[in-house]
Protein backbone atom coordinates (compact mmCIF):
# COMPACT_ATOMS: atom_id res chain seq x y z
CA UNK A 1 0.00 0.00 0.00
CA UNK A 2 1.29 3.51 -0.73
CA UNK A 3 0.14 6.98 0.50
CA UNK A 4 0.36 10.89 -0.31
CA UNK A 5 -1.09 13.30 1.67
CA UNK A 6 -0.01 16.96 1.34
CA UNK A 7 -1.61 19.82 3.67
CA UNK A 8 -4.60 21.62 2.34
CA UNK A 9 -3.48 24.76 2.64
CA UNK A 10 -1.61 24.25 -0.80
CA UNK A 11 -3.79 21.93 -2.76
CA UNK A 12 -5.11 18.59 -1.97
CA UNK A 13 -3.34 15.17 -3.04
CA UNK A 14 -4.67 11.59 -1.32
CA UNK A 15 -3.82 8.67 -3.20
CA UNK A 16 -4.14 5.03 -2.59
CA UNK A 17 -2.39 2.56 -4.12
CA UNK A 18 -3.80 -1.57 -3.77
CA UNK A 19 -2.20 -4.41 -5.16
CA UNK A 20 -4.83 -7.33 -4.49
CA UNK A 21 -2.61 -10.35 -3.50
CA UNK A 22 -3.48 -13.52 -4.99
CA UNK A 23 -5.59 -12.04 -8.59
CA UNK A 24 -3.46 -11.34 -11.28
CA UNK A 25 -5.19 -7.80 -11.43
CA UNK A 26 -3.82 -4.92 -9.81
CA UNK A 27 -6.34 -2.65 -8.20
CA UNK A 28 -5.42 1.13 -8.10
CA UNK A 29 -7.38 3.18 -5.67
CA UNK A 30 -7.36 7.57 -6.86
CA UNK A 31 -8.90 8.86 -3.72
CA UNK A 32 -9.70 12.59 -3.48
CA UNK A 33 -7.51 14.37 -5.93
CA UNK A 34 -8.33 18.03 -5.74
CA UNK A 35 -7.19 21.47 -6.17
CA UNK A 36 -9.16 24.45 -5.68
CA UNK A 37 -8.14 27.85 -4.99
CA UNK A 38 -10.85 28.18 -1.57
CA UNK A 39 -8.86 27.57 1.33
CA UNK A 40 -12.25 26.78 3.04
CA UNK A 41 -13.48 23.99 0.35
CA UNK A 42 -9.72 22.76 0.42
CA UNK A 43 -9.96 21.98 4.04
CA UNK A 44 -13.48 20.42 3.21
CA UNK A 45 -12.60 18.23 0.70
CA UNK A 46 -9.33 17.39 2.47
CA UNK A 47 -11.48 16.28 5.77
CA UNK A 48 -13.59 13.90 3.80
CA UNK A 49 -10.61 12.21 1.74
CA UNK A 50 -8.84 11.70 4.71
CA UNK A 51 -11.79 9.70 6.20
CA UNK A 52 -12.41 8.01 3.46
CA UNK A 53 -8.63 7.31 3.23
CA UNK A 54 -8.83 5.91 7.02
CA UNK A 55 -11.85 3.61 6.55
CA UNK A 56 -10.24 2.39 3.53
CA UNK A 57 -6.69 1.79 5.39
CA UNK A 58 -9.19 0.00 8.45
CA UNK A 59 -10.88 -1.87 6.22
CA UNK A 60 -7.78 -3.19 4.05
CA UNK A 61 -6.18 -3.49 8.23
CA UNK A 62 -8.53 -6.16 9.02
CA UNK A 63 -8.62 -8.01 5.83
CA UNK A 64 -5.07 -8.34 6.36
CA UNK A 65 -5.57 -9.99 9.49
CA UNK A 66 -8.26 -12.70 8.34
CA UNK A 67 -6.01 -13.73 5.86
CA UNK A 68 -3.03 -14.07 7.66
CA UNK A 69 -1.54 -17.72 7.70
CA UNK A 70 -0.97 -17.56 11.62
CA UNK A 71 0.37 -21.32 11.75
CA UNK A 72 3.05 -20.97 9.20
CA UNK A 73 3.76 -17.29 11.29
CA UNK A 74 4.34 -19.11 14.20
CA UNK A 75 6.39 -21.09 13.50
CA UNK A 76 8.38 -18.89 11.01
CA UNK A 77 8.59 -16.19 14.13
CA UNK A 78 10.40 -18.64 16.06
CA UNK A 79 12.58 -20.71 13.87
CA UNK A 80 15.69 -18.81 15.93
CA UNK A 81 15.03 -21.55 18.72
CA UNK A 82 14.75 -24.46 16.36
CA UNK A 83 17.94 -24.08 15.27
CA UNK A 84 19.39 -23.35 18.33
CA UNK A 85 17.82 -26.50 19.75
CA UNK A 86 19.19 -28.52 16.56
CA UNK A 87 22.93 -27.49 18.12
CA UNK A 88 22.37 -28.37 21.58
CA UNK A 89 24.89 -31.30 22.93
CA UNK A 90 22.29 -33.42 23.30
CA UNK A 91 21.26 -34.20 19.79
CA UNK A 92 24.91 -33.58 18.71
CA UNK A 93 25.84 -36.71 20.02
CA UNK A 94 22.79 -38.40 19.09
CA UNK A 95 23.49 -37.41 15.36
CA UNK A 96 27.11 -39.17 15.76
CA UNK A 97 26.70 -41.85 17.30
CA UNK A 98 28.48 -41.49 20.51
CA UNK A 99 25.32 -40.40 23.00
CA UNK A 100 25.72 -42.39 26.49
CA UNK A 101 22.92 -44.75 26.57
CA UNK A 102 22.32 -43.48 29.73
CA UNK A 103 21.45 -39.89 29.16
CA UNK A 104 19.40 -41.41 26.64
CA UNK A 105 16.65 -43.55 29.43
CA UNK A 106 16.91 -40.59 31.51
CA UNK A 107 15.27 -38.70 28.35
CA UNK A 108 13.02 -41.42 27.24
CA UNK A 109 11.51 -41.54 30.99
CA UNK A 110 11.02 -37.53 31.01
CA UNK A 111 9.61 -37.98 27.70
CA UNK A 112 7.33 -40.27 29.22
CA UNK A 113 6.08 -38.57 31.92
CA UNK A 114 5.14 -35.51 29.51
CA UNK A 115 3.32 -37.99 27.16
CA UNK A 116 1.22 -38.85 30.22
CA UNK A 117 0.71 -35.93 32.16
CA UNK A 118 -0.27 -34.18 28.56
CA UNK A 119 -2.78 -36.52 28.14
CA UNK A 120 -4.11 -35.89 31.43
CA UNK A 121 -4.13 -32.22 30.74
CA UNK A 122 -5.91 -32.63 27.37
CA UNK A 123 -8.69 -35.35 29.14
CA UNK A 124 -9.56 -32.54 31.35
CA UNK A 125 -9.81 -29.52 28.33
CA UNK A 126 -12.10 -32.50 26.00
CA UNK A 127 -14.41 -31.76 28.45
CA UNK A 128 -13.84 -28.22 29.79
CA UNK A 129 -14.33 -27.30 25.87
CA UNK A 130 -17.75 -26.98 24.92
CA UNK A 131 -17.83 -24.79 21.75
CA UNK A 132 -17.13 -23.61 19.30
CA UNK A 133 -17.42 -27.21 17.69
CA UNK A 134 -14.34 -27.32 15.60
CA UNK A 135 -12.62 -26.47 18.97
CA UNK A 136 -14.18 -29.11 21.32
CA UNK A 137 -13.65 -31.61 18.37
CA UNK A 138 -10.03 -30.74 18.10
CA UNK A 139 -9.35 -31.21 21.66
CA UNK A 140 -11.10 -34.62 21.76
CA UNK A 141 -9.46 -35.75 19.14
CA UNK A 142 -6.35 -34.86 20.51
CA UNK A 143 -6.83 -36.79 23.84
CA UNK A 144 -7.80 -39.98 22.01
CA UNK A 145 -4.36 -39.80 19.87
CA UNK A 146 -2.57 -39.01 23.04
CA UNK A 147 -4.47 -41.60 25.00
CA UNK A 148 -3.18 -44.14 22.14
CA UNK A 149 0.18 -42.96 21.93
CA UNK A 150 0.54 -43.37 25.77
CA UNK A 151 -0.52 -46.67 25.98
CA UNK A 152 1.72 -48.11 23.04
CA UNK A 153 4.47 -46.17 24.88
CA UNK A 154 4.17 -47.55 28.37
CA UNK A 155 3.67 -51.00 26.03
CA UNK A 156 6.55 -51.00 24.33
CA UNK A 157 8.65 -50.40 27.70
CA UNK A 158 6.97 -53.15 29.35
CA UNK A 159 5.49 -50.77 32.31
CA UNK A 160 1.77 -51.97 33.17
CA UNK A 161 1.10 -48.83 34.40
CA UNK A 162 1.94 -45.07 35.09
CA UNK A 163 6.09 -45.43 36.19
CA UNK A 164 7.02 -42.73 38.94
CA UNK A 165 8.66 -40.14 37.24
CA UNK A 166 10.27 -37.39 39.16
CA UNK A 167 10.84 -34.34 36.51
CA UNK A 168 13.56 -32.63 35.96
CA UNK A 169 13.60 -28.84 36.65
CA UNK A 170 13.00 -28.11 32.94
CA UNK A 171 10.58 -31.13 32.39
CA UNK A 172 8.67 -29.38 35.54
CA UNK A 173 8.37 -25.63 34.19
CA UNK A 174 7.49 -27.19 30.63
CA UNK A 175 4.20 -28.70 32.30
CA UNK A 176 3.59 -25.85 34.58
CA UNK A 177 3.43 -23.61 31.67
CA UNK A 178 0.69 -25.91 29.99
CA UNK A 179 -1.03 -25.92 33.18
CA UNK A 180 -0.79 -21.71 32.61
CA UNK A 181 -1.91 -22.29 29.00
CA UNK A 182 -5.33 -24.53 30.12
CA UNK A 183 -6.38 -21.35 32.69
CA UNK A 184 -6.40 -19.44 29.48
CA UNK A 185 -10.69 -18.48 28.95
CA UNK A 186 -10.10 -19.27 25.44
CA UNK A 187 -9.01 -23.37 24.52
CA UNK A 188 -7.44 -22.06 21.42
CA UNK A 189 -4.44 -21.04 23.79
CA UNK A 190 -3.87 -24.71 24.36
CA UNK A 191 -3.55 -25.69 21.10
CA UNK A 192 -1.22 -23.37 20.21
CA UNK A 193 0.82 -24.81 23.49
CA UNK A 194 0.91 -28.55 22.43
CA UNK A 195 2.09 -27.14 18.75
CA UNK A 196 5.69 -26.58 19.28
CA UNK A 197 6.48 -30.16 20.27
CA UNK A 198 4.75 -31.83 17.74
CA UNK A 199 6.03 -29.26 14.90
CA UNK A 200 9.80 -29.02 16.18
CA UNK A 201 10.71 -32.70 16.34
CA UNK A 202 9.69 -33.42 13.05
CA UNK A 203 11.87 -30.62 12.16
CA UNK A 204 14.67 -31.95 13.61
CA UNK A 205 14.89 -35.15 12.95
CA UNK A 206 14.62 -34.20 9.14
CA UNK A 207 17.58 -31.92 9.49
CA UNK A 208 19.37 -34.49 11.80
CA UNK A 209 21.84 -36.47 9.24
CA UNK A 210 21.58 -39.76 11.50
CA UNK A 211 22.15 -42.77 9.26
CA UNK A 212 20.81 -46.27 9.29
CA UNK A 213 23.49 -47.71 10.76
CA UNK A 214 23.44 -45.17 14.08
CA UNK A 215 22.09 -46.81 17.50
CA UNK A 216 19.61 -43.63 17.54
CA UNK A 217 18.22 -44.21 13.90
CA UNK A 218 14.63 -45.29 15.08
CA UNK A 219 14.39 -42.62 17.15
CA UNK A 220 14.71 -40.50 13.92
CA UNK A 221 12.66 -42.41 11.97
CA UNK A 222 9.54 -42.76 14.52
CA UNK A 223 9.36 -38.89 14.85
CA UNK A 224 10.08 -37.86 11.01
CA UNK A 225 7.09 -38.11 9.53
CA UNK A 226 3.72 -36.32 10.70
CA UNK A 227 1.16 -34.15 9.00
CA UNK A 228 0.81 -31.40 12.11
CA UNK A 229 -0.97 -28.86 9.97
CA UNK A 230 -3.99 -31.45 9.07
CA UNK A 231 -4.61 -30.26 13.25
CA UNK A 232 -3.53 -27.39 13.42
CA UNK A 233 -3.52 -25.02 10.39
CA UNK A 234 -7.20 -24.33 9.66
CA UNK A 235 -8.07 -24.43 13.65
CA UNK A 236 -5.61 -21.23 14.64
CA UNK A 237 -6.34 -19.39 11.29
CA UNK A 238 -9.76 -19.28 12.29
CA UNK A 239 -10.13 -18.57 15.52
CA UNK A 240 -6.37 -16.53 16.37
CA UNK A 241 -8.05 -13.53 14.08
CA UNK A 242 -6.74 -10.71 15.49
CA UNK A 243 -3.11 -8.63 16.57
CA UNK A 244 -4.14 -9.01 19.72
CA UNK A 245 -4.76 -13.06 19.22
CA UNK A 246 -2.19 -13.44 17.25
CA UNK A 247 0.43 -11.57 19.69
CA UNK A 248 -0.58 -13.58 22.49
CA UNK A 249 -0.07 -17.00 21.05
CA UNK A 250 2.95 -16.10 19.43
CA UNK A 251 4.33 -15.16 23.55
CA UNK A 252 2.80 -18.47 24.12
CA UNK A 253 4.09 -20.57 21.38
CA UNK A 254 8.13 -19.05 21.90
CA UNK A 255 7.12 -20.15 25.64
CA UNK A 256 6.94 -23.73 24.65
CA UNK A 257 9.78 -23.36 22.04
CA UNK A 258 12.16 -22.49 24.52
CA UNK A 259 10.98 -24.89 27.04
CA UNK A 260 11.31 -27.70 23.88
CA UNK A 261 14.71 -26.37 23.94
CA UNK A 262 15.50 -26.70 27.10
CA UNK A 263 14.29 -29.98 27.67
CA UNK A 264 16.70 -31.69 24.85
CA UNK A 265 19.89 -28.98 26.56
CA UNK A 266 19.58 -30.72 29.93
CA UNK A 267 18.87 -34.13 28.93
Amino acid sequence: MQSKLQSPYCYTTIKVLYKEEGNSNKLTYSVAEAETVNTKQKMKSAAFSCSLFLLFLGSYSLASEQQMDVYEYLWNNNTDIANKTLHVDFLRQMQSGSLQAERYVNFTLQDINYLLEVTKMLKKMSKKVTKPDDLKAFMTDRYNKYKSFAASFLSQYLLTGEPPIKPTPAMKKYLSDYRAAMEANDGIYFAVALLPCSRLWIWLTNNLDIPNTNAYYMWKTENMNGHPEKHYKALLNNHLNTAKKVQKANAIFRMQMQNEHDFFATS
